[in-house]
């Protein structure tokens, strides 16, 4: 058994791969510089996804292929759309899922829906399309290199959350982090992008020494504290993703007994998106 294999068979290794998934998660996935797209359908439907509001959402995403027929961002947009409407029919999106690693090894296999899935893996498909068609006319077109790390975030999650395939899922993580380290490498005030690195640093920092060392070996980074800067640098700056990054500070937060500062970052996030029930009941879940 080679040593990726034997991370995956360490029931600590998979905690740490549940919680890679929802980091791309939840409705922020499809991503684009909003500065590059101020005011547009794009912004419009990242809000809508965080409202849980996922009809509204892909109804702009509609709006932006039409007018935008070969931008990559369109279907890997619809993919996320899809994606999180699936997590949120399934029961996906809690906490508790993702603190507790016990209920995270015991979690279940799920039955997704075979049209949605169909839908999902041909959206994706076409922006890494699209994606590639414009990295070759421009290898850094950074539109396109955001959308590959999205992709690889929706297919981490897909395998992760609903598959139960927790090998490939840290495979597409690792794959989405090394597009963000290329793309920081030309923007590093692109903040939206240290979501993907920090995500991975934070999520195998936090386990015992023995299981990072097997990690890095793989090839994943494992440094906590700069997973934790990185998130905190998309949280303060970010523009589409400073929402989702506070979101997994809160989750780090509970992790670590820090009941204060959860509360104050959920409380914020309730209070801006007031449609998304979610926010409301982990405020009430965590006694804030």
């Amino acid at each position: 058994m080679d040593r990726m294999k034997q991370i995956t068979t360490t029931k600590t290794r998979q905690g740490l791969l549940s919680f890679i998934a929802v980091i791309f998660l939840a409705p922020t996935l499809c991503t684009t510089n909003a500065s590059a797209h101020p005011g547009t359908p794009i912004e419009q439907g990242f809000n809508d996804m965080y409202n849980l509001d996922f009809t509204a959402a892909d109804h702009q995403f509609d709006v932006w292929e039409a007018a935008h027929p070969d931008d990559p961002m369109g279907p890997v947009c619809h993919a996320a759309a899809l994606l999180f409407t699936e997590f949120d029919r399934l029961g996906v999106l809690e906490s508790q899922l993702f603190i507790d690693n016990d209920r995270f090894d015991d979690r279940r296999k799920l039955s997704p829906d075979p049209q949605t899935k169909r839908q999902f893996m041909a959206d994706l498909d076409s922006a890494d399309a699209l994606a590639d068609k414009a990295l070759r006319r421009n290898s850094q077109d950074a539109n396109a290199e955001f959308t590959k790390i999205l992709a690889f975030g929706l297919r981490s999650d897909y395998a992760a959350l609903i598959e139960k395939r927790d090998l490939a899922a840290l495979r597409y993580t690792r794959q989405g982090r090394q597009f963000a380290e290329v793309l920081l490498k030309q923007k590093p005030d692109d903040y939206d992008a240290y979501l993907a690195v920090g995500v991975e640093n934070y999520l195998s920092g936090i386990k015992p020494a023995p299981i990072r060392w097997l990690l890095s070996a793989g090839g994943v980074e494992t440094d906590k504290a700069q997973g934790i800067h990185d998130l905190e640098l998309t949280a303060a700056h970010g523009d589409l993703l400073a929402p989702f990054a506070q979101l997994l500070l809160a989750v780090s937060a509970l992790r670590d007994k820090d009941q204060p500062q959860a509360c104050s970052l959920l409380t914020g996030l309730s209070q801006r998106y007031t449609h998304n029930p979610l926010y409301r009941h982990e405020l009430t879940q965590n006694h804030c």
